[in-house]
């Protein structure tokens, strides 16, 4: 027997939730500019219904997961610092910040940039925050939920389908600013993967939901 599913509309002729795919094809269907998306808990559906919705269009859904897998994932690093990035659509405006995992004060904060995408604002707050730590003289790991953004870091160099623009060509230029740092410094700060599944929301996350 197949799951059950929970369809999400945030625009549509008729937002709200819906159990079967069919009266969720009915709203979005010829509605330009639909938002939706499906989940398999109701307690995850209306979570969403109520949030921005480019918190999940896009993004992995978190499953629940039982205390012995979590187990596996261990804690996180208390002596840490967190970092995350907010994008209003992607691309879209796109701010980032970083933050002391344990106590969760903000440490740092960019943006508003008027266009970006959710991968070009991990990757500048994980740079950020090694050029931050760097200058403390600190060997804090940094936490990011990006594995892409943690891949460019580690191959110093962004592919991204985001063309350079006037738009955001302020946006670019700390791109490329990071680059550089990156190809001319040396961290030992381990750059690790913030495991949401087992730890909830990342502390650096703009709490937009």
């Amino acid at each position: 027997m197949p799951k059950q599913k929970y369809y999400v509309v945030w625009k549509g002729k008729e937002p709200g939730i819906y159990l079967r795919w069919s009266e969720c094809e009915k709203q979005i269907k010829g509605f330009e500019g639909a938002l939706y998306k499906s989940f398999e808990i109701k307690e995850q559906a209306e979570k969403a219904y109520e949030s921005n919705p480019w918190q999940f269009i896009g993004k992995k859904v978190v499953k629940q997961i039982t205390p012995e897998q979590r187990a596996r994932f261990g804690s996180p690093v208390s002596d840490s610092l967190s970092v995350d990035a907010a994008c209003s659509g992607n691309p879209g405006v796109l701010e980032y910040r970083g933050v002391d995992t344990q106590s969760g004060i903000q440490l740092f904060r960019r943006g508003p940039f008027p266009e970006g995408t959710i991968n070009i604002g991990e990757f500048l707050a994980i740079v950020h925050g090694l050029a931050y730590l760097a200058q403390r003289q600190s060997n804090f790991p940094v936490y990011s939920d990006s594995r892409t953004a943690i891949k460019w870091v580690k191959d110093k160099a962004i592919k991204t389908k985001l063309e350079r623009s006037p738009k955001n060509e302020k946006l670019f230029e700390l791109v490329d600013r990071a680059i550089i740092w990156l190809q001319n410094n040396r961290y030992s700060n381990p750059v690790l993967k913030w495991e949401t599944e087992a730890w909830g929301e990342n502390p650096a996350d703009f709490g937009r939901k």
